[in-house]
């Protein structure tokens, strides 16, 4: 049969047979568009273009059933094809880009070419896996409005993309995800089907005066000019959030976190140590789990807490999160005070405050010092998925847990020295102008009495809220926690609770001759790792094969590491030991 065919550089005819697979019909075609990238070709009976189908995804199919729709009058309809039919082929107008035939195939993501500085970033896994996914959200065939075939698709069927405002609003969702706000500009930044270089759809805000001026001038402080100061900021809610899901592997980590607070009215602090995973709950969704709770030397009062960063021992536990696949993902205090009545105040309501200011601030630094590693910006930085955990009492007098992040903007306005906390826990203070410190001018957006939306003078101050995001957090169904005892935890010792060679000694079953299977559900406890990597016996391999053995659960890996020389050192220390109950000892951690 004869087939004719339309497209924005003229027409051709294809002469092929009812029964061909329509992958000949592809590459008949893809003779013809010399430049024009197969994969972005759309193919419809009618001039507009819709209804349509990716060429591409005709493969598989016989010429005759393609599955088309092709009018035949006003009212009746055919989906067969015959001879003389003629079909539309819309694409995006290419003027004189190469071919390039790793667009010939329909992809998730197409495989561009990344500038060089970029392909050796190393960015989160997770980061690597949404890259990759196209996160639309697949919808069924609505029996009243869609009028095609089972295997058709119309604009009352078409997935939705990750970024669709009427989807997220529908879901109640505030914040699209990461991921989702990356496609959205990907969509508007690089024009995949042209085949054109990449560009990279992300920019870090720099609200600093730039130091090296092409105008000539002094450097600031000595001069400045239009070219190198920063422009006017408008603050607004942040569109996107890059985690948005906190989820705790067991609520016993919780629970004993806050046990310094229930024998003491003390309030603590402590860093979150876990990683990053897909959260399927939000188009391209990402979650940070907690696996445990480091809480580094600290002064605690019933108002507050004092802490030195970075803490002596930071890199050590670091390394030993690192060996059981675990990194810092954020970090968490309590903010509690008992009622009288088995109750709890409730401080942080719509009517006060979320996060203090002055934990705003905070939370803003933490997460300058722990930037987001990604190769689709420009400078190879963007934003941060640090997360900060307040408890605090809730409406009922319980007790309840609250994860927020701050946005980029006020990443980049603490950085900066723009902002600073008040005295006024709600608000933070535009800081004044000074010989060294220039402060471009601030608003933030605000909806009247009136309910019409104008825009106000930041200055002196303005709702800690503009530069807040807020996650959700939770406990999973069927827990699968990675450390599963109780070993004591450290810095507790104001507390009554210490570290002691006897736990050590109950740990391994030294007394007890406990089996293997139990040893290694005994040493699964990120308190106990601490512990021993602090004296000092095992060496480097050693840690991370004990780390392995922690991660698996394996017997055969416990075997290995039960048979090292450190591991049979330790042992020994412990089993000739005469002091189990009372010893403690002096800890030293190496880098």
């Amino acid at each position: 049969m004869l087939l004719r065919f339309r497209s924005r550089d003229g027409m051709f005819r294809v002469q092929i047979e009812a029964n061909d697979d329509a992958a000949l019909l592809v590459q008949m075609i893809q003779e013809q568009l010399k430049f024009v990238p197969i994969g972005a070709v759309t193919i419809s009976t009618h001039p507009s273009g819709n209804p349509g189908q990716l060429l591409t995804t005709l493969k598989g199919r016989k010429i005759s059933t393609m599955g088309l729709k092709y009018a035949c009058n006003l009212t009746r309809f055919r989906v067969d094809v015959r001879h003389g039919d003629l079909f539309f082929l819309i694409y995006s107008e290419v003027q004189g880009e190469e071919h390039h035939p790793e667009f010939d195939h329909t992809l998730p993501l197409p495989n561009v070419q990344l500038l060089k500085s970029h392909i050796s970033i190393e960015q989160d896994a997770v980061d690597d896996f949404l890259e990759k996914q196209d996160g639309k959200i697949p919808r069924g065939r609505d029996h009243r409005m869609c009028k095609h075939n089972e295997k058709g698709m119309c604009d009352h069927c078409i997935p939705f993309e990750p970024f669709d405002q009427k989807y997220l609003d529908d879901q109640k969702i505030k914040h699209m995800s990461f991921h989702a706000y990356l496609k959205m500009l990907n969509t508007h930044t690089n024009k995949y089907a042209s085949g054109t270089s990449f560009i990279p759809p992300l920019s870090e805000m720099d609200f600093k005066v730039k130091k090296n001026c092409p105008s000539g001038h002094p450097p600031w402080p000595e001069g400045i000019c239009s070219k190198c100061q920063p422009g006017a900021i408008t603050m607004q809610s942040q569109t996107f959030r890059m985690v948005d899901h906190v989820e705790i592997s067991a609520p016993s980590i919780i629970d004993r976190f806050i046990d310094t607070w229930r024998k003491s009215a003390h309030q603590r602090f402590g860093f979150l140590y876990g990683r990053y995973e897909p959260y399927d709950k939000v188009p391209l969704g990402i979650k940070a789990v907690v696996e445990t709770i480091y809480e580094p030397p600290q002064r605690n009062e019933t108002d507050g807490l004092q802490i030195h960063l970075p803490w002596e021992n930071e890199n050590a536990i670091d390394s030993i999160a690192q060996s059981c696949g675990l990194t810092k993902v954020g970090m968490i205090w309590s903010d509690l005070t008992d009622a009288g009545d088995s109750k709890v105040v409730c401080k942080r309501h719509i009517d006060s405050y979320f996060l203090s200011s002055l934990e705003a601030v905070f939370s803003a630094k933490m997460q300058n010092s722990h930037k987001n590693v990604s190769r689709m910006s420009e400078t190879g930085y963007f934003g941060s998925k640090f997360v900060s955990v307040v408890i605090s009492g809730n409406l009922e007098g319980g007790i309840e847990m609250s994860a927020y992040q701050i946005s980029n903007t006020g990443m980049a306005m603490v950085e900066a020295d723009i902002i600073e906390p008040s005295t006024d826990p709600s608000q933070l203070l535009v800081c004044p102008e000074e010989d060294d410190r220039y402060i471009p001018e601030v608003f933030y957006r605000r909806r009247n009495k009136y309910n019409v939306q104008v825009q106000e003078n930041a200055r002196p101050a303005f709702p800690v809220d503009y530069i807040l995001a807020s996650l959700t957090h939770g406990f999973p169904s069927e827990p699968k926690a990675m450390f599963v005892t109780d070993f004591p935890i450290e810095n507790r010792e104001t507390f009554g609770e210490s570290q002691e060679l006897s736990h050590v000694a109950k740990t391994l079953g030294v007394r007890s001759g406990a089996i293997t299977e139990e040893i290694i559900k005994r040493i699964s406890d990120f308190h106990f790792l601490v512990f021993i990597k602090g004296m000092g016996i095992l060496e480097k391999s050693e840690e991370e094969a004990l780390g392995r053995v922690v991660q698996s659960k394996k017997i055969e890996d416990y075997e290995l590491l039960r048979h090292s020389t450190g591991w049979e050192n330790l042992v020994l220390v412990i089993r000739e030991s005469s002091m189990f109950s009372t010893q403690s000892l002096v800890l030293n951690y190496p880098a």
